[in-house]
């Protein structure tokens, strides 16, 4: 297992941070955003369908430069794109929504990539950790399938293994409970909820999640921190308790989108 530093303060800070659309940057998205994570938080950011949600978590993530505003990971300035800092930006990891897998490559294949990509692994040294996710995420009958073979449900637990076979101490995961069916919901519910606590895979370190969703209801009694996304404004929320009491009408459609769905 890598070591990894510890960090003094905020994980992810932002101060006045605007964020664009991926496809078309010029288009903003949220403006304006304070927001600070710190360690062990287990954070929910709601919004409906094209509030920009996955924009949000990829600019986080590294993938894209804030429009305006300060952004700091782990006490440095993001984004990070040079070679000699690229291991700070390696302790954050993203899950996209659906998985986003590499069609010509086995499941254990795109598992493996970060490992031989960033650690300059051979596929046969990075087999024996890939097959430890494999198996932790009840993937390993399907680990020399290739992702077409694969539905939905498994194709985004394919993106969970690749984000964390990096290990990483931030996990951002974009809509995770989207798409999938009842015991995948639960499943993915109950294993966030171990890494938040520690998984044995990270030496029983603690993770601090960020996940995004259009459904808050399901997460009652798991996630700590709410936030919302809505006419270009990032709304924090607090605790469950302050979900409740609020009085916005957007905040009641994400708390009723899922009494709807059953």
């Amino acid at each position: 297992m890598k070591e990894q530093t510890t960090s003094s303060g905020p994980l992810i800070e932002m101060a006045g941070v605007s964020v664009g659309a991926l496809r078309d940057q010029s288009t903003l998205m949220a403006e304006g955003v304070n927001w600070t994570v710190s360690g062990g938080d287990y954070w929910v950011i709601a919004g409906l369908q094209g509030s920009g949600k996955s924009d949000f978590l990829m600019m986080t993530a590294g993938l894209m430069a804030p429009a305006a505003g300060n952004y700091t990971l782990f006490g440095e300035q993001m984004p990070i794109f040079d070679e000699a800092r690229l291991p700070i930006r390696q302790r954050i990891g993203l899950v996209f929504d659906g998985g986003q897998l590499f069609n010509h490559l086995t499941v254990s294949e795109n598992v493996a990539l970060p490992l031989r990509y960033h650690r300059n692994l051979s596929a046969w040294q990075a087999n024996e950790r890939v097959q430890q996710w494999l198996e932790a995420l009840e993937l390993g009958p399907w680990a020399d399938s290739t992702p077409g073979a694969l539905g939905r449900n498994w194709q985004k637990r394919v993106g969970l293994a690749r984000a964390l076979v990096l290990e990483p101490e931030v996990l951002l995961i974009d809509n995770p409970l989207g798409g999938v069916d009842f015991r995948h919901i639960n499943w993915w519910l109950g294993f966030l909820d171990v890494l938040g606590r520690g998984h044995p895979l990270l030496g029983g370190k603690p993770v601090t999640l960020v996940a995004s969703t259009a459904d808050l209801r399901r997460w009652r009694g798991r996630a700590r921190q709410f936030a919302i996304l809505r006419d270009r404004q990032f709304v924090v929320l607090g605790t469950w308790q302050q979900v409740e009491s609020a009085s916005d009408e957007l905040l009641h459609e994400l708390l009723m989108t899922e009494a709807v769905k059953e």
